[in-house]
């Protein structure tokens, strides 16, 4: 059992993923003060879960390069690894939070406040599945 994380400055979507079936599901979306989590919230996660290893996605431009969202979200993964002595594994996470969006559009004509919520929590397992696809 893996867990999944799509940082944000506001939200940080979690997701499960199952190593042997390959699989993802999104678990919660937590929310962020300036990309700083409560920790308790993900201790107690990380002590319910007991994954073995943490999935965290790295936002990229679309040409690669960083932004100032990629340098907060490797200092989010960095603290993780303090904090919770998991391995950490770092995903190209281009495009995950418009896939999660066109997942939860294709299933209604319009979003509501709480599927807005759930797209982080989606984002977070497609950046599972991205992973689980390289193991």
């Amino acid at each position: 059992m893996i867990l999944g994380f799509d940082f944000g400055m506001k939200y940080i979507g979690i997701a499960t993923g199952n190593l042997v079936t390959k699989t993802a599901t999104a678990l919660t979306s937590i929310r962020a003060t300036d990309g700083i989590p409560n920790w308790q919230e993900i201790a107690d996660l990380i002590a319910h879960w007991q994954p073995s290893a943490l999935v965290i996605g790295i936002p990229l431009n679309m040409d690669g390069s960083e932004q100032l969202l990629t340098k907060c979200a490797q200092k989010f993964a960095n603290r993780m690894r303090q904090k919770f002595k998991l391995p950490i594994h770092l995903v190209d996470e281009r495009l995950s939070t418009w896939e999660a969006k066109n997942q939860l559009l294709s299933r209604a004509t319009k979003l509501r406040e709480k599927d807005l919520l759930a797209i982080n929590a989606r984002a977070a397992a497609i950046i599972v599945e991205q992973w689980l696809l390289q193991q």
